[in-house]
């Protein structure tokens, strides 16, 4: 049975092991890191300056056989209504097994039952279809940006897709 729980520096030494490459890297993170590959004690720098704020989470998923997923959960605006999902990351061996979808799933009920956001959000790279794939399986929806954000990755233009579940679907 998969459970979900705060984010401990010990976890960063599995996150680490489940990016192959860098194109998954960024697939994974964009351009929030500056170098790769990163190493666990980047993951834990990074999110100790977070550390004291009351609208940044990080949780990881874990089941019998332990650490399987990761993501970050992040308040967009004052009222703490509008969250956001980011850096989520599943056991490259479990892929396609359906743990990101039980993962996601129970961080949405997490962020409408007990932190009571009214809308997640998140962006999935154009050409991760996979993971495009298990957010829509897990009840996100497209959404129609005014204008389409690309980020320049890898001397290469990806286009990011904006997607969202609200706690009225």
């Amino acid at each position: 049975m998969l459970r979900l729980r705060p984010y401990k520096n010990c976890d960063a030494k599995n996150i680490v092991k489940w990016i192959k490459d860098e194109y998954a890297f960024r697939q994974w993170c964009a351009d929030r890191y500056d170098h790769y590959p990163i190493t666990a004690e980047d993951i834990n720098a990074h999110y100790a300056d977070f550390a004291d704020a009351d609208w940044f989470y990080t949780m990881t998923a874990f089941d019998e056989s332990g650490v399987v997923g990761h993501l970050i959960m992040r308040f967009r605006d004052e009222e703490k209504t509008d969250l956001r999902f980011g850096f989520v990351i599943v056991d490259d061996a479990k892929r396609g097994q359906g743990y990101g979808k039980e993962m996601l799933k129970l961080a949405i009920r997490y962020s409408f039952d007990i932190m009571k956001a009214k809308t997640i959000t998140l962006g999935v790279f154009e050409n991760n279809p996979s993971a495009y794939h298990c957010y829509k399986s897990a009840g996100f929806k497209d959404v129609c940006p005014e204008e389409d954000e690309y980020f320049h990755v890898l001397g290469q233009e990806w286009k990011c897709l904006e997607m969202m579940i609200s706690a009225d679907d």
